[in-house]
């Protein structure tokens, strides 16, 4: 029989069967659609030698008056600037605590006493100044002066823990200063309800966590059957008791000898086995975590320190100046005009650009397009109070005054209220509107003059934004998640058809939304959504709207992947996109915390570079990918002399032999692998094929094989380095082989 062609329209048909999406490709991973056909997507370059500490989730590039270009990074834990390959930390600090004192009994556990409360928690940052230590510690001074340590745990409110990179002589006293870092957020969000939503009810990055040294029953008793708790350490456990979580119980004890936790009491705050007294069981190495802090069942939870939302950034420039919000917390700039900028943090006193008049407690900011006010949005009603924070209250400054708020006859500043919605989610400027996403509800804002200054719209509802930066505009359209699925705004609101959406969807952790990160990468007309899935902690699956491929092709071309990013920038003042990608189980290098512990690792990419992954150390990472066909059956018919049908369809009723096949690609650089699979019907799982996989290579002709069934799928796939791909024209050498 001769070669049959089977082509494919462009995207990724998840919500037919395999069997059912005729002509269309069904799965897919690091794979884009070109002018029709797939191929695999560009590869990424680390732009910097060093991986950055933390969760970044916000990219934010700018010019100065120079020329010179910057982006800013913001993570949970830091206010980063990138410039020409470098990394500079400009994280504005806290108000100083001043003369601590310093104690070691004879490791690398410091404890610091302060003489009031510190307010400080497991996992802040923060930084040694004016350091005189005791005599008898055998370190000098310079050994602990303007370095950055992560703390570890926070045995009393005048106390907390460090660790130093070597044993420090027991020793106490002499004096510290301590800069805290101001506090961003938390490394994940995490939804709780009731009692018990502080620490214990999220995601605490930095916390002390180990494994048990033997099992405990659901009873009273210890590991083994004893009377303690043996952990594989207890280093940086708090030696005067506290209380520990082992999976969902929470244990408390009264002190420490070696490894052991004594006085223990299982079953703690009502986390026994359900209608016992018992704790319950849990096997020799489940993980420990120091929960001495957290919030536990029953107690509750001072609502002023609850975070379910991540640790976010706003960022936007006011000219050459950067402007930086944290999510719910205070605005701060960093001036790029000044000659000691790399050395100088962001703060609210940056000489000519103050934010000491700014509101304490936003959710979102940014600079308007055209008049340049500074617009604070779920924002405080009363400037400098916190507790005022009305989620859906909006402030903004006067014009080209970012520090002038409170409204008179002689200027713009002024308010306005959102009705639609219990939060304001996000906002992003879109020519000369400024667009307004509520959890329900879309708004346009737009500047009318005196003596109103700004005017709201109502443009949307049931279209809520899922996440702050879940949104991407272009030329003036929006593209965005919503918990309620994919939405266009051109100047109406539409709901995107989506041959995906019950995938992604039914995968999506939305209890996460704050997570999402949304990226354009306008060279490829591809708008990105990364998301977190369901049991992941962080972004690890991704979707792609093509909005110029999808013209004509029902429900449009979509295609899915696994190359997750928790942030990402267009490119614009630079000639290819940039994003973060984060590895939770890795320890970033800058900035240099010492003791540092469980803050994962970012690493800066510059993606569209070659075929493959370079990491910070200059190694290299092979970027597989693949795409499959739908199931593909026998289609009999007869045929006239032109090679015209001219009888009915025959549909999974013949069996299928084939014999070879012709393969098509468009560009081929290294090897490609394309592999066969058989089944009978279409709820069987696929066989792959004998011979299969193929390695194809730019002087493959044809390939040879013997595969028999009713349905037949191919697989392109790349696994090694300096490999590239597009695919063009599937032809097979088919013939009937009988029925069953």
């Amino acid at each position: 029989m001769a070669l049959i062609d089977f082509k494919f329209k462009p995207g990724i048909d998840k919500q037919s069967t395999e069997a059912g999406a005729e002509q269309r490709w069904v799965d897919s991973d690091n794979v884009r659609f070109r002018y029709g056909l797939p191929e695999k997507v560009g590869g990424w370059s680390s732009l910097v030698a060093d991986s950055i500490v933390g969760v970044a989730r916000k990219l934010h590039s700018f010019v100065d008056l120079e020329g010179n270009r910057y982006v800013a990074i913001g993570t949970d834990k830091f206010l980063l600037i990138y410039f020409e390959g470098r990394l500079y930390d400009a994280t504005p600090l806290a108000s100083t605590i001043s003369s601590a004192t310093f104690t070691s009994t004879g490791s690398v556990t410091i404890t610091i006493t302060t003489s009031a409360d510190h307010g400080l928690e497991i996992g802040d940052i923060i930084l040694f100044d004016n350091v005189t230590l005791p005599t008898g510690t055998g370190k000098n001074n310079s050994d602990f002066e303007d370095k950055v340590f992560q703390i570890l745990s926070v045995p009393t409110s005048k106390t907390f823990t460090v660790n130093f990179t070597s044993t420090v002589n027991a020793a106490s006293g002499g004096s510290i200063n301590l800069k805290p870092y101001e506090k961003v957020g938390p490394s994940a969000q995490s939804y709780g309800y009731g009692f018990g939503i502080g620490n214990y009810g999220g995601t605490v990055t930095g916390v002390i966590s180990t494994t048990l040294n033997g099992s405990l029953g659901a009873d009273t008793a210890g590991t083994g059957g004893g009377s303690t708790v043996t952990l594989t350490s207890t280093t940086g456990f708090p030696t005067g008791g506290g209380t520990i979580a082992v999976g969902s119980e929470l244990i408390t004890y009264t002190g420490v000898s070696s490894n052991d936790l004594t006085g223990i009491t299982r079953g703690a705050l009502g986390t026994a086995t359900f209608g016992t007294s018992n704790g319950q069981a849990h096997s020799n190495g489940a993980a420990v975590t120091n929960a001495t802090t957290f919030a536990g069942y029953g107690n509750a939870v001072n609502a002023g320190t609850v975070t379910l939302e991540p640790g976010l950034w706003s960022l936007d420039n006011f000219g050459q100046v950067l402007i930086a919000t944290i999510a719910n917390g205070k605005t701060f700039t960093w001036d790029a005009s000044i000659t000691a900028k790399f050395t100088t943090r962001a703060s609210t006193s940056t000489s000519g650009f103050e934010t000491t008049n700014n509101p304490t407690a936003s959710r979102v900011t940014l600079v308007s397009p055209t008049t340049r006010h500074l617009i604070h949005l779920g924002t405080e009603t009363t400037i400098g109070t916190a507790t005022t924070q009305d989620d859906m209250f909006i402030r903004f400054s006067d014009q080209e005054d970012i520090n002038t708020y409170i409204p008179s006859a002689i200027n713009t500043a002024g308010t306005l209220r959102l009705q639609d919605g219990t939060k304001i989610v996000g906002a992003i400027k879109a020519k000369e509107v400024i667009l307004v996403w509520t959890d329900n509800a879309l708004y346009t804002m737009k500047f009318i003059g005196a003596p109103f200054t700004f005017g709201l719209e109502q443009v949307g509802t049931n279209c809520g934004l899922i996440g702050k930066n879940a949104v991407i505009e272009i030329d003036g359209a929006a593209f965005w998640l919503s918990p309620k699925g994919f939405f266009l705004f051109d100047g109406t609101v539409k709901s995107i058809p989506c041959t995906v959406e019950d995938f992604v969807y039914d995968n999506f952790d939305t209890t996460k939304g704050q997570q999402v990160s949304a990226g354009l990468n306008n060279l490829f007309t591809e708008i990105t959504w990364s998301y977190p899935s369901q049991g992941s902690t962080f972004n690890d699956k991704y979707v792609v709207f093509n909005y110029a491929e999808s013209s004509g092709v029902p429900g449009g071309v979509w295609y899915t992947g696994t190359e997750a990013r928790t942030s990402w920038m267009d490119a614009t003042i630079y000639k290819n996109p940039f994003a973060t990608k984060f590895n939770s189980s890795a320890t970033g290098s800058f900035p240099e915390i010492i003791g540092e512990s469980g803050l994962g690792q970012s690493i800066l990419f510059e993606h569209e570079v070659g075929n493959d992954q370079i990491n910070p150390d200059g190694t290299i990472t092979t970027v597989p990918s693949f795409i499959q066909s739908y199931d593909i059956d026998l289609e009999s018919r007869s045929k006239d002399a032109k090679g015209r049908s001219t009888g009915p369809k025959v549909a999974g009723e013949i069996f299928l032999a084939m014999r070879r096949f012709v393969p098509d690609f468009k560009t081929l650089v290294g090897n490609a692998k394309v592999s066969l699979n058989v089944k009978r019907y279409p709820q069987q799982t696929e066989v792959q094929t004998a011979l299969s996989p193929f390695t194809i290579n730019a002087t493959t002709d044809k390939k040879d094989t013997r595969a028999r069934g009713r349905f037949v799928s191919v697989k392109i796939e790349n696994d090694a380095v300096n490999e590239s791909w597009r695919f063009g024209t599937l032809r097979l050498d088919l013939q009937p082989d009988g029925r069953r």
